[in-house]
C-alpha cells in the first residue's frame, strides 16, 4: 500500500484542513474557552460544526447512518485537528467509543449513535487506573447483580469524562486484575447512580476525571459484545485510539514545524535572517526527516488496522513511540528556536509543548510502546 492518500482521501484531508484552520484555529477555540476556564474544555458549537461536516460520524458504518470510513480517514481529520490544536471530542467519541459501539448491539446502537451523528452527544472511554497507561490490569469490577450487574472501582485520567453523555467503561466480570480474559466492556449513560467525578484540568487546558462507581447498577443491555469477550474489542480500541493518538501528535508535530520554520524565515540576527544560518538549517532539515517518517509510519499503521492486519497492534506501537519522538523533537526544537519569546504565553509555540506532552502519555508514551514493540517482535 502506498504511504500517501488517494483521490478521495485528499480531498477530505483539503476539506479538514480548511475547516481545522477557520473554525478551529487556536484563537477562536483553545485559547477562547481555556481563558474562560471552560469546564468541558472544548466548544460545543464547534463539535456540531464537526456533525455538519460529516466527520462525527467517520468511523460508523453507513448501515447505522455513519460515513463507513476508516482508521486512516480518522486519521486525516486528526492530523489537522492536532496542527491547529483544536479542543474537541473527536478522538474519545469519534474513534475510541465508536470503535467500541461497532460490537455492541442493535438497541446500543440506536440509543447512542444518532446523538454522535447528530453532534449532540459526547462519549469518553474508561480504561486507565493510574497514572500510567496500563490497560493489561484491569481491576474495576462489574459482579452480577439480579438480570445486570454492579460495578465498583476507580478509572483515572478519563478524558471528556465530565462532559460525557456515556462513558465506555472496560470492567472485571471474573479472574484477576492482571488476567488477560475475563473483561467486560460497559455502555454506562451520564446520569448512572452511584458515579462521581473529579474533574482536573491537564497541562494542554483538556478536562479529565478521576471517575468512581459506587455500586452503580448497569442492566444486561449496557454489555458491549459478550460478557468476558470483552478484551478483544477493547484491544480494538485501543489500536484504533494509538493510531488516532499517533495521527493527532503528527499534527502537532507539523504545526510547531511549520510555524518554527516561519520564525526562521522572518526573525532577523546580526543583520540577518537567522534561518539562513546553517547550523539552523541543518537542524530544521533533521526535523522535516523525522516528522514525515512518523507521518508514514502513522499512515502505515492505520491502513494495517484498516486492513484487518495481524500485524497492526505492533505497527500501532511503531507509530506511536515513533510519533512520541519526532513530536517531542518539533516542540523543543521549535520553542528553542523561538528563543525567548518561545516561553511567553502570548506566542502560540508553548501550547504545541503543552499539548505534545499530554498526547504523548495518552494510549502510551513512546517507553511504553518501545517497549511493546519489543515484546511483540519476540524479544
Amino acid at each position: 500500500m502506498p504511504l500517501y492518500h488517494d483521490e478521495d482521501q485528499a480531498m477530505l484531508a483539503d476539506s479538514a484542513s480548511q475547516f481545522m484552520a477557520e473554525e478551529g484555529a487556536i484563537a477562536k477555540q483553545l485559547r477562547h474557552w481555556r481563558d474562560r476556564e471552560c469546564k468541558d474544555g472544548f466548544g460545543h458549537a464547534l463539535w456540531k460544526q464537526f456533525a455538519e461536516m460529516g466527520f462525527t460520524g467517520i468511523m460508523v458504518d453507513e448501515a447505522d447512518g455513519g460515513m463507513g470510513m476508516g482508521n486512516v480517514e480518522a486519521g486525516i481529520v486528526l492530523e489537522q485537528i492536532g496542527r491547529n490544536l483544536t479542543p474537541s471530542p473527536f478522538l474519545t467519541s469519534s474513534v475510541l467509543a465508536a470503535t467500541a459501539l461497532k460490537h455492541g448491539s442493535d438497541d446500543l446502537k440506536g440509543r447512542y449513535l444518532p446523538g454522535l451523528l447528530a453532534g449532540d452527544s459526547v462519549f469518553a472511554v474508561a480504561i486507565d487506573e493510574g497514572a500510567k497507561h496500563r490497560p493489561e490490569r484491569v481491576a474495576c469490577k462489574a459482579e452480577r447483580s439480579g438480570n445486570g450487574f454492579k460495578l465498583s472501582g476507580r478509572k483515572d485520567f478519563v478524558i471528556q469524562g465530565a462532559s460525557a453523555d456515556m462513558l465506555v467503561v472496560a470492567a472485571r466480570t471474573s479472574g484477576g486484575d492482571s488476567d488477560a480474559d475475563g473483561i467486560t466492556l460497559f455502555a454506562v449513560p451520564k446520569d448512572a447512580a452511584g458515579m462521581s467525578h473529579d474533574a482536573v484540568r491537564l497541562v494542554d487546558s483538556s478536562m479529565a476525571t478521576h471517575t468512581s462507581f459506587d455500586g452503580v447498577e448497569l442492566d444486561g443491555d449496557a454489555v458491549i459484545g459478550e460478557v468476558d469477550g470483552g478484551r478483544e474489542i477493547l484491544n480494538q480500541v485501543l489500536m484504533a485510539g494509538r493510531v488516532g493518538a499517533a495521527a493527532e501528535g503528527v499534527g502537532v508535530a507539523g504545526g510547531a514545524m511549520d510555524m518554527t520554520i516561519d520564525y526562521l524565515k522572518q526573525r532577523k540576527q546580526f543583520g540577518q535572517l537567522i534561518g539562513e544560518f546553517q547550523a539552523l538549517q541543518h537542524r530544521a532539515a533533521h526535523l522535516y526527516s523525522e516528522v514525515e517518517i512518523a507521518r508514514a509510519a502513522t499512515i502505515k499503521a492505520a491502513q494495517m488496522l484498516d486492513a484487518g492486519s495481524d500485524q497492526a497492534d505492533l505497527m500501532a506501537s511503531v507509530a506511536k513511540a515513533k510519533v512520541a519522538k519526532a513530536a517531542g523533537l518539533a516542540v523543543r526544537e521549535g520553542v528553542q528556536m523561538h528563543g525567548g519569546i518561545g516561553m511567553t504565553d502570548e506566542y502560540d509555540i508553548g501550547l504545541y509543548m503543552k499539548r505534545d506532552r499530554a498526547l504523548q502519555e495518552f494510549m502510551g508514551d513512546a517507553y511504553y510502546h518501545a517497549n511493546r514493540v519489543a515484546e511483540l517482535s519476540g524479544y
